[in-house]
């Protein structure tokens, strides 16, 4: 071997050596702070993965089956013990390599959480920790609320903000009797700061923020919807936007660049998700990627991936860092995926893209009215999207009877469908990629050895109808009437017109076996999982609401005494929408060809593909002899150095081995209920161990609060 060939060789090796030896750990959400969901753990490989044995499965709940439900969370591993949430967002520590449960912490019991304890039960991706010393803490939020627990002991510490708790609807900047805000992704933790945005309610912004981790006091505010003399405020046509408008959030978390300083976000759209004739303008900082300086929420430079969004494509996932070779040099760079099934990619430091990306014209022809899309969008050259972007006639479902064939047929041609950005109507518009991906709020997983990235992705047709928003003719309202008008501005968008529910969202026929007035009124108020909560509305307008859903005919002939319902009030939009309505066959699959739910392994260095597979099956094509077809998944993929990814996510509940080389499936397990959660690779004593929470999810059907741990068999 020459020496210029020996010389090449070891560099490539200490690279290799390098990358494996910081990613050892899986201390932060999504592994590290490069949020790679990489593990430099090989003793579990190709070769050996088939005698993969559950080591140890927690019950968080202690199989109380009335308290199972979905389970999102990512957990983290430090110093051989795995913190992790249940399906009642019960903060839990429990020996890594067996299971056995250390403490746990209950944020509704009221003893030991007597000044934030809350029933309500909203959706938890994860947690973070922070150390000095003996002071060891995790901080996790529940619903508007972070906590700091002890790490060892699992008690509240109360120097941190009141009593253990701080309260987010403070300091956004609006009357904090109408925020709602729960974050569903953790905190990020840099130095002394935690920060954070969240899911937030449609009049709610979703500013990022940070906070001193010791007092829970916050330190600085970066407004996604600009202020005035903000880079950004120009970009709003109606200049009292900062006052009024909501979302804009950071929703799907963050990765660091701690060297540098450097925090990374991906936001979502502004309000409302479909009707931008109260927005006008490109709206930063919409669908921006954002680099921001971690210690002072100072921006540094942006990336609109929509402008003017009313499609619903917020940035789905948190950005990945990663190390590319360009023109003989190794440059730091940030890769975003998105719903639209894009892949952008930056340099880290002031965002020039490493691959080119186009302004090509998209349609704008027939926009309802008082809406003014953006004429052009940003396409990436390379890579190529990583699911289907335009559905035509050609692209419909060929599985099923030539009847079924052609009443798809007929309903397609009933709808605008004109390609990816195709423009919301009252006729209908399919959206496709859907509202739930392409890319969704797992993310995908890169080998920094590689470069290569694996993400996961559904392929589903929905269909989107504008309707014009109706205002109370009569100056004097019943409950019943005011209720109804009241439920298509603020519910029907998830649940449908006829209260049938509809995407994946639940029908709300029957509530009133499940709910009282009180406890529908403290539903509005705080929200659920990922419904945000409604705390703007007065007590009057959800008494009207509860009469409605509720059917309670007393109240429902009663006076409706809240506020006039206007119909030229500039905060409320002049369309709403149907619903989630996704485009199916009569059987209930997609009405598009397959795959529905797809892995695609994308080199990063050059742009192009090295594999690309169906992701999940139906049972039932499968025994016809119908090749895997995809199905919807939700949650992330890890890579590891034992040449795998290891994956559950998809709605047929299991849990995945894929070779990383070639995307072949070596090993699949059937978890309790579907593992719509991120895994978490880990060792203990030098035992590798994969781990994934498998609660269920949306969809229906099995649900469990188990946490499943593998490891190799004992030889």
């Amino acid at each position: 071997m020459s020496r210029l060939k020996l010389t090449l060789s070891l560099i490539i090796l200490a690279m290799a050596f390098t990358s494996i030896k910081e990613h050892n750990d899986w201390t932060v959400y999504g592994g590290n702070g490069d949020n790679n969901k990489y593990s430099g753990l090989a003793q579990v490989d190709t070769s050996n993965v088939q005698q993969l044995k559950v080591a140890w499965i927690y019950h968080s709940e202690k199989e109380d089956k009335t308290k199972y439900g979905p389970m999102e969370c990512n957990p983290i591993i430090i110093d051989n013990t795995l913190y992790g949430v249940s399906p009642r967002l019960k903060l839990f520590a429990v020996d890594a390599a067996t299971g056995i449960e250390k403490w746990n912490f209950d944020p509704a019991d009221s003893l030991i959480n007597e000044t934030w304890h809350r029933k309500s039960v909203n959706m938890n991706r994860g947690v973070a920790y922070w150390a000095e010393g003996d002071d060891k803490r995790i901080i996790y939020t529940v619903g508007p609320i972070v906590f700091a627990i002890n790490a060892v002991t699992g008690r509240l510490i109360p120097s941190f903000g009141k009593d253990g708790g701080v309260d987010l609807r403070k300091g956004l900047g609006r009357d904090e009797k109408n925020v709602s805000i729960s974050p569903t992704s953790p905190v990020m933790i840099y130095k002394d700061l935690f920060i954070t945005s969240g899911l937030v309610g449609d009049e709610t912004p979703g500013h990022i923020r940070g906070f001193d981790v010791k007092t829970g006091k916050q330190k600085w505010i970066f407004h996604t919807i600009p202020y005035p003399g903000e880079p950004g405020y120009e970009t709003w046509e109606d200049k009292t936007a900062y006052k009024r408008m909501g979302s804009t959030n950071a929703w799907s978390g963050f990765s660091l660049d701690s060297k540098r300083g450097i925090l990374f976000a991906g936001i979502g759209n502004p309000t409302n998700d479909f009707y931008g004739g109260d927005r006008l303008g490109k709206g930063l900082y919409g669908n921006c990627l954002v680099a921001i300086d971690a210690a002072t929420g100072k921006h540094k430079w942006h990336f609109q991936t929509i402008h003017h969004d009313v499609w619903d494509m917020d940035i789905s996932s948190p950005p990945v860092l990663i190390t590319l070779p360009r023109n003989g040099k190794m440059i730091d760079a940030v890769v975003q995926t998105t719903k639209t099934g894009f892949v952008f990619v930056f340099e880290r430091e002031k965002g020039n893209p490493l691959f080119p990306i186009k302004e090509r014209p998209v349609p704008v022809k027939d926009a309802v009215a008082g809406e003014k899309l953006h004429p052009t969008q940003p396409f990436p050259v390379l890579p190529q999207p990583f699911v289907r972007q335009a559905l035509t006639e050609k692209d419909l479902n060929t599985l099923v009877s030539d009847s079924e064939h052609q009443h798809l047929k007929q309903q397609f041609l009933s709808y605008r469908s004109e390609g990816i950005y195709t423009p919301p109507s009252e006729r209908g518009t399919i959206v496709f990629p859907g509202y739930d991906g392409g890319g969704e709020w797992g993310g995908p997983a890169v080998d920094p050895v590689t470069n290569i990235l694996y993400v996961n992705a559904n392929e589903m047709a929905w269909v989107l109808n504008l309707v014009k928003d109706k205002s109370a003719k009569n100056t004097i309202l019943t409950n019943l009437q005011a209720g109804s008008l009241l439920y298509k501005r603020s519910c029907m968008g998830c649940h449908g017109p006829e209260r049938l529910g509809s995407g994946d969202y639940p029908s709300l026929i029957g509530a009133e076996k499940k709910y009282n007035l009180t406890s529908f009124n403290e539903l509005l108020s705080t929200g659920r999982r990922m419904m945000p909560g409604f705390p703007q509305l007065k007590t009057a307008e959800r008494n009207a609401i509860a009469s409605f859903v509720l059917n309670l005919k007393t109240l429902q002939q009663k006076n409706y005494t809240g506020p006039a319902m206007k119909s030229n009030d500039p905060a409320k939009p002049s369309y709403g929408f149907t619903g989630y309505n996704k485009f199916l066959t009569k059987e209930g699959y997609p009405a598009i060809s397959p795959p529905w739910g797809t892995i695609s392994a994308i080199n990063l260095n050059t742009g192009e593909y090295e594999w690309k597979i169906p992701f999940g099956e139906f049972e039932e094509l499968k025994k016809k002899g119908i090749p895997a077809t995809g199905r919807e998944n939700y949650g992330g993929p890890v890579v590891t150095a034992g040449g795998l990814i290891f994956i559950g996510a998809s709605a047929d509940g299991k849990f995945r081995a894929i070779n990383k080389r070639t995307g072949a499936i070596l090993w699949e397990y059937e978890l309790p209920a579907p593992g719509v959660a991120t895994p978490a690779v880990y060792a203990v004593d030098g035992r590798q161990y994969i781990v994934i929470a498998c609660g269920g999810s949306k969809w229906g059907g099995r649900s469990s609060d188990a946490y499943v741990a593998f490891t190799l068999s004992e030889k």
